[in-house]
């Protein structure tokens, strides 16, 4: 025969008769055990296969993969032929390290969906890898990089190319998996030594380097990087003293339609991710007029010369403004540089070498330009000086809604950012003020980008929205926004924030109805993916809207240890998902204790180098010789997924719908207002 049927699992017994409803909802409450035992119930009394398929999907969740082989075992006997029944039992004999089982079920599986049939020959060679069979799994590896799972099947063709020692083919599938999705961070360190294998290293540093940015703490790398120091010296970042600088950007100001002035807003700049500042020895500055320094209510500097560089600069403990021509200023704790400008030709200040994107894997370095006046703060605590941009509220959209959405969105959905970014400031105001700024440039608040972040759509966005905010109960509302809700949005209450009427979960899906999805769904969803509004790739990665990560046990373990150190890592158990499949549990079992995760933001950052993208995803564990080798997640979206969608904010935008039917679809039983009548 060409499965070994086990005996059923027992089944507790229930004061009621399961339901289907009821065992969903025992799902939904984080009580997936019991969900389980109903679901138990209910396929051996009914025959019934969604309750065959929960059941399935249930146990590898609890990371009970014999229990999902048996329940799977008795699917198949009453629904030989049903493809859905057989991949779930696929994946439940691959979990379990039955590999020529799951083989042979993947070899049955034939779909006139290509994407369908590009994860069957995943899981066939994830099979065959399994056996050793590497000629078979090259081949079904190959097969699926022509389609919708080619992210993992490029990383594993990487994988068994390195296990091979070809590091010339390795490289070339690492690279191709970085392709569709650069935020894959094991791929570049796998890149990074197939790299130093073949001696290219100055590529290798670089591999190593993005993953340093966005993860310092990993260890493995840091080593890497100091052995590459022996055999290769990096370029040194030189800061560079012009005495002259390129034309400030010609701007104007925004028209104030009326007649009350814009209200100010303070930034800070070149924050870290945690949205603190990073503090400096040297800033070099130019303004684009005439300049005033002023400190602590005095005047240090009348009329300075503009488009030359300054500098602010910390010697021996002490800040200085220093002239172009090395005349040292001292100041106490801060200056503040103020320009006059006209209506159509508003001020810009330029500072050289900003650090942008610190903790992310675009970390670097760049001139940016500002509107507004500029505040040098220095800090001891903040470890040198950092800068505080003094701009107003419709100038400092001009610098976020191009950072926050592409600029070839369609116009309403730039619309619907302008209001909600107008309603965060407005919110948020006072947020980092222990650090003297409202909000941070980076995505802890809005991402701000300045002049260079501007362009004319955007502004016009602003404009055809100026004063416009989002309230309930007559205050801002708190106007979170994620990049890509992967096709269902969820509650703040489910994200484990507070529980608000506003931000409630949304559907973005076009043809579906996700009240009636079932638990086994999101794995359908998460590999199958439907058409969603946010399933829109206009100027956006796909992998925003699905992708996946290969994590390895010894990185998960480093991982996880900077949390609680539980040894060698056995299990990740999802003991919690809400109703839009966003997991807000989870349970990490090592050989020496066990950690459960709750909040959104540890969920993301204790399971892969880095961030996870969302906790929208599921989970398969990866065996070699019965031992846990590795966690592959499924997952979907980009970000916290509560509130508006961006990337759906595009697609509804592209279907037609204006920015006040796209906010009120995100945002429930908000209204729109204008401040200016205020």
């Amino acid at each position: 025969m060409l499965f070994s049927f086990c005996a059923f699992g027992a089944v507790k017994k229930t004061t009621a008769p399961a339901t289907l409803d009821s065992a969903k909802e025992l799902y939904f409450a984080s009580r997936p055990d019991e969900a389980l035992n109903q679901y138990i119930e209910i396929s051996k009394r009914d025959k019934d296969k969604t309750a065959f398929l929960n059941a399935i999907f249930i146990a590898l969740e609890l990371a009970k993969p014999r229990l999902a082989v048996d329940t799977s075992a008795e699917a198949i006997k009453l629904f030989p032929t049903d493809t859905t029944v057989l991949e779930f039992a696929a994946r439940a004999y691959l979990a379990n390290g039955h590999n020529l089982h799951a083989e042979n079920l993947f070899s049955l599986l034939n779909s006139a969906d290509p994407a369908q049939d590009n994860f069957y020959h995943v899981g066939m060679a994830r099979a065959q890898m399994g056996m050793k069979e590497y000629k078979l799994a090259e081949k079904n590896l190959l097969q699926a990089t022509k389609g919708s799972n080619a992210v993992l099947a490029n990383f594993l063709l990487g994988e068994l190319y390195f296990k091979e020692k070809n590091y010339f083919f390795a490289v070339k599938h690492y690279k191709l998996a970085l392709s569709m999705d650069s935020q894959f961070l094991e791929a570049h360190k796998k890149l990074g030594d197939s790299l130093m294998n073949l001696k290219q290293y100055k590529e290798a540093w670089q591999s190593y380097k993005n993953v340093q940015a966005a993860d310092a703490q990993y260890k493995e790398v840091t080593k890497a990087l100091k052995e590459l120091s022996a055999l290769y010296k990096p370029p040194v970042n030189i800061l560079a003293i012009p005495e002259t600088t390129r034309d400030h950007t010609y701007v104007r100001k925004p028209q104030n339609y009326t007649g009350k002035p814009f209200p100010e807003i303070r930034v800070g700049l070149g924050a870290k991710i945690n949205g603190a500042p990073k503090g400096v020895t040297e800033i070099k500055f130019s303004t684009s007029h005439k300049f005033n320094a002023v400190s602590g209510g005095k005047t240090l500097i009348k009329d300075g010369e503009n488009k030359i560089f300054w500098t602010v600069k910390v010697i021996k403990g002490v800040p200085y403004l220093i002239s172009p021509k090395g005349k040292k200023t001292p100041f106490k704790k801060s200056i503040k540089i103020t320009q006059e400008s006209t209506e159509e030709n508003a001020n810009t200040i330029i500072v050289k070498n900003m650090l942008v994107g610190h903790g992310t894997t675009w970390i670097s370095r760049e001139d940016k330009e500002y509107r507004g006046d500029m505040e040098f703060i220095y800090s001891q605590k903040a470890g040198g000086i950092y800068l505080v941009n003094h701009v107003n509220m419709e100038e400092y959209l001009y610098g976020v809604i191009a950072s926050e959405m592409p600029s070839k969105f369609p116009i309403e959905a730039l619309k619907a950012q302008a209001v909600i970014a107008r309603t965060y400031a407005e919110k948020s105001m006072g947020k980092h003020k222990a650090w003297g700024y409202d909000v941070c440039d980076t995505q802890h608040c809005q991402v701000y980008g300045g002049v260079k972040s501007e362009r004319e759509r955007t502004n016009a966005a602003a404009e055809s929205t100026q004063g416009l905010i989002l309230e309930y109960n007559n205050k801002p509302i708190e106007a979170v926004f994620s990049s890509n809700c992967g096709g269902f949005t969820q509650s703040s209450k489910e994200a484990g924030w507070f529980d608000t009427p506003y931000l409630k979960p949304v559907s973005d899906y076009i043809n579906l109805e996700p009240e009636n999805f079932e638990p086994y769904t999101f794995s359908l969803l998460l590999q199958y993916p439907q058409e969603a509004y946010s399933r829109y790739f206009n100027n956006v990665s796909k992998s925003n809207f699905r992708w996946v990560r290969y994590v390895e046990e010894p990185i998960l373990r480093q991982v996880v240890a900077r949390k609680q150190d539980i040894g060698k890592i056995k299990e990740i158990i999802i003991l919690g998902r809400g109703r839009s499949g966003y997991v807000n549990k989870v349970k990490i079992v090592g050989t020496h204790g066990n950690l459960i995760l709750t909040k959104e933001n540890q969920i993301k950052k204790y399971l892969a180098l880095g961030l996870l993208r969302s906790t929208y995803f599921t989970i398969e564990p990866v065996l070699e010789n019965g031992v846990t080798k590795a966690f592959i997640f499924y997952g979907g979206g980009w970000g916290h997924g509560v509130g508006l969608c961006q990337t759906g904010a595009g697609g509804r935008a592209e279907s037609g719908q204006g920015f006040k039917e796209i906010l009120t679809h995100y945002y429930t039983n908000v209204n729109i207002k204008d401040v200016r009548d205020e």
